[in-house]
């Protein structure tokens, strides 16, 4: 799994779907997502950790070799059920299997090397007052493993205070929120009544909050009657008030959750389209409106071209493709897969994508951009831009709390809690 994400041939949530259904055990299954999810969280922590008692150079070890000495590395240093013996002597076997006949002494010698001399690892320590910024950057980047040129722009931006609770954040277990999979049935109900504790979302009604690790000891047949949704995407799909009767377009749906949350604002009334470009994503979208009971009128379109559609919506909900780097602390492989030189190709893109919605918008309609980034190049610059160039829209603003002072829809870690998401609402002018 680690070496899909390692490759790029994959994400980890797709891994993990995948793998997850080899495992009938629900424990072996949550140690599969603890060892991988904890490795792409930690990857920088524990590559300074290795890095002491190896000959060669990080970078220049070989993937599954790599790989194997970070899964023992988080194990030794994150976990505490497994002895430490035991984990030395797994790897060691894991090793064994890669067809390198040095491989399994070398992760022997690491391993054993680190255990004999633990008390001599030194992470860069949080930072005094007076420390430098670079003393900040490396306490941000190594010991609280975050690429660094991310933090270094959180740093500029909110200040070290701000940074670090969002890198811990992102660390952390994510809480649970589910919603109920089928319309006008109350999550929180479902859960409670089958003995499961929760509470109710503080900014979408709608959901259940969950403990950590505690959606996959539920009851397959509760676990069926609901989906997991973070509460700043329902509230990001609420933010285009979609209103029943309406045509509404939601360009680049999949997997289709907030589609969802649009027919259900639309009182399962009006007209409801949904589409996106690959064929694998088209049979995610349509098996989660299914399962929702949700008209399935999806179109197969590529978003970064023309859309076949006159100006005929009321309401176009454009979330675009971006990082993802609003919601590491669910998707930590993110972290490393996103690079700074790769913005500037998803901006275009998300660009693009933008343009050419607006051109399904009637006037007087309503368009909703939306991201789940925390970076400005791809949230207020993308609408800022827009506006500027496109004189036949204005800028309406969002009501709410989790809304700001341009009247655009921003959670962040640090204020709410909640994973990073954005909207603008822009409105085309009557007769424009």
């Amino acid at each position: 799994m680690l070496l899909g994400v390692h490759h790029g041939r994959s994400t980890l949530a797709t891994e993990i779907d995948r793998a997850r259904r080899s495992l009938s055990d629900e424990r072996d299954r949550g140690l599969l997502l603890e060892l991988t999810a904890g490795v792409c969280r930690w990857r920088a922590e524990l590559d300074a950790c290795l890095a002491p008692f190896s000959q060669r150079p990080i970078e220049e070890i070989d993937p599954p070799l790599l790989a194997t000495l970070r899964v023992a590395m988080y194990q030794l240093r994150h976990l505490d059920r497994v002895p430490a013996h035991a984990v030395v002597h797994e790897s060691v076997e894991a090793a064994r299997t890669l067809g390198n006949p040095r491989a399994a002494g070398f992760v022997n010698g690491i391993l054993r090397a680190y255990l004999r001399a633990t008390d001599t690892v030194v992470l860069p320590p949080r930072p005094q007052a007076d420390s430098t910024r670079r003393q900040h950057l490396a306490y941000l980047s190594t010991t609280l493993s975050h690429p660094r040129w991310l933090v270094a722009r959180w740093l500029d931006r909110y200040g070290f205070d701000d940074t670090e609770r969002w890198c811990q954040f992102n660390n952390a277990a994510p809480e649970v929120t589910v919603r109920a999979r089928l319309p006008d049935v109350d999550a929180l109900t479902v859960v409670q009544d089958a003995g499961v504790a929760a509470t109710r979302g503080h900014y979408a009604p709608e959901v259940a909050r969950l403990a950590p690790g505690l959606l996959g000891s539920l009851a397959p047949e509760l676990r069926k009657e609901l989906v997991v949704q973070d509460e700043g995407s329902i509230a990001v799909a609420h933010a285009v008030g979609a209103k029943p009767g309406e045509r509404v377009l939601d360009v680049c749906a999949a997997p289709g959750g907030k589609t969802v949350i649009l027919w259900n604002d639309m009182a399962h009334q009006g007209c409801l389209v949904a589409t996106d470009a690959r064929a694998p994503r088209v049979q995610v979208l349509r098996q989660v409106l299914q399962d929702a009971a949700v008209p399935e009128q999806i179109a197969v379109v590529d978003a970064t071209s023309p859309l076949p559609f006159g100006e005929v919506f009321d309401r176009v909900f454009v979330d675009v493709p971006c990082s993802g780097l609003g919601t590491l602390r669910r998707d930590p492989d993110v972290k490393w897969a996103v690079t700074l030189e790769s913005l500037p190709g998803l901006i275009a893109t998300q660009r693009r994508i933008l343009a050419h919605a607006a051109a399904a918008v009637r006037p007087g309609g309503t368009l909703v951009y939306a991201t789940c980034s925390s970076e400005p190049d791809e949230n207020d610059d993308v609408v800022d831009e827009f506006l500027a160039s496109n004189p036949r829209f204005h800028e309406h603003a969002l009501t709410g709390e989790l809304v700001d002072d341009r009247g655009r829809l921003r959670t962040t870690p640090t204020h709410h809690g909640l994973d990073a998401f954005f909207a603008a609402r822009l409105v085309r002018y009557e007769g424009a």
